[in-house]
């Protein structure tokens, strides 16, 4: 048996446009099971997205289970579907993390530092 890994976990914020959040509420209402087949497979678990409607911010958490945070990552922007979906998406989104381009070329959503943690 393989040894387990550690799980990791994330928070990440981004902006939302105003004039996007029904859009954006509705393409996640009916997420593309092509998409949460492939975040299930890169071994993403208890995968949540907030909404703070005064500041207009997103806020994601999720938890990392696999050995190979890289390769998983790598695999899931290779899915043609998983692109199409981010294209989508980051139309509706302004991103927090200075020079970003889109979620195909690099960090889109901001990665926050996790200052507490009480399981």
């Amino acid at each position: 048996m393989a040894p387990s890994s550690p799980v990791r976990r994330f928070g990440q914020v981004i902006r939302l446009k105003m004039d996007c959040v029904d859009e954006y509420k509705a393409c996640h209402a009916k997420a593309w099971p092509e998409v949460l087949e492939q975040i299930k497979d890169s071994n993403i678990e208890d995968y949540s997205i907030w909404y703070d409607d005064k500041n207009g911010l997103l806020f994601a958490s999720m938890k990392y289970v696999g050995n190979n945070f890289e390769d998983d990552m790598r695999r899931m922007a290779e899915n043609p579907k998983v692109r199409e979906w981010w294209k989508m998406t980051d139309s509706y989104q302004e991103s927090l993390v200075d020079g970003a381009v889109s979620s195909e070329n690099g960090e889109w959503w901001k990665t926050l530092e996790e200052v507490f943690y009480l399981a």
